[in-house]
């Protein structure tokens, strides 16, 4: 096991929470001061918000010092909601359903085109 002086926690199960991991793993180095670790969580964070477009808008840090803890809600708006535009309301019937019992697990689902890509 490989010691880490610090933790990364992602609270949203999505694929983006991958994206807040790998920069931690990337940006972290020993000694950094407080902003800067800081800032590293801001844009591990941010990665996954902007890839992510159900993960919100706020970055919200939690410190945790022994004897204390400070939280920073927001610690920054990556992106301000907009007013909804019209009404987007539809009347029942307006989107057909096949079928309203039947539920397809992920596992019977079959990968048919995969891509790796990089992250800058």
């Amino acid at each position: 096991e490989v010691f880490r002086p610090y933790q990364i926690v992602c609270k949203k199960s999505t694929g983006s929470s991958g994206i807040n991991a790998e920069y931690g793993e990337d940006g972290f180095k020993m000694g950094m001061n407080e902003e800067e670790a800081k800032n590293l969580v801001f844009h591990a964070i941010r990665a996954g918000i902007v890839n992510d477009l159900g993960s919100g808008s706020n970055v919200d840090i939690t410190v945790i010092r022994k004897g204390n803890v400070e939280v920073f809600r927001p610690y920054q708006i990556v992106c301000k909601k907009s007013e909804r535009a019209g009404d987007y309301t539809f009347p029942i019937g307006t989107t057909v359903v096949t079928s309203s019992t039947e539920m397809v697990p992920f596992s019977a689902l079959t990968v048919t085109d995969e891509e790796v890509m990089e992250i800058s």
